[in-house]
């Protein structure tokens, strides 16, 4: 009965410390902006120049259906057709973008999400898209918030 009870218990702990490597980016999404890490001194302050442009809007909108929306969802919501192969799951930009800066938007869709602590599949943009597009799906993504 005693060696039962100790197997039962070593499995409960093993299982809580596999539930909790499994997490993933789930803490990120539902803690909010202040765990997220502030931008590097590169991006921090940054603003976007495009924002309430319309015709970015527009821009923003082609380049994000085209490059972000089979992981991240025509909504934002992290839904999109290939997110179910990802661990981590793609952040539901529809919620992000109501609590994070210009400067962190752009730093991420930047460099990507190889970084500590995301370590995503997410590909750093800065190498496929310019600087003016990276800021049309900024200006883009403040459309899905709310």
């Amino acid at each position: 009965m005693k060696n039962r009870l100790s197997f039962l218990l070593v499995m409960v702990v093993l299982g809580l410390l596999l539930l909790a490597a499994c997490g993933g980016s789930s803490q990120e999404a539902a803690s909010g902006a202040s765990s997220r890490p502030e931008p590097p001194a590169a991006y921090a302050g940054i603003s976007n120049p495009k924002a309430n442009d319309s015709a970015a809007v527009t821009a923003g909108e082609a380049l994000y259906r085209a490059n972000c929306a089979s992981c991240h969802g025509d909504t934002g919501k992290g839904d999109g057709p290939a997110a179910v192969a990802l661990d981590p799951s793609p952040q539901p930009l529809a919620t992000t973008v109501i609590s994070e800066s210009d400067a962190y938007l752009y730093w991420r869709i930047a460099e990507g999400g190889a970084m500590a602590p995301f370590s995503s599949a997410m590909p750093a943009w800065k190498a496929i898209l310019s600087e003016d597009q990276i800021w049309q799906i900024v200006a883009f993504l403040r459309t899905l918030g709310g």
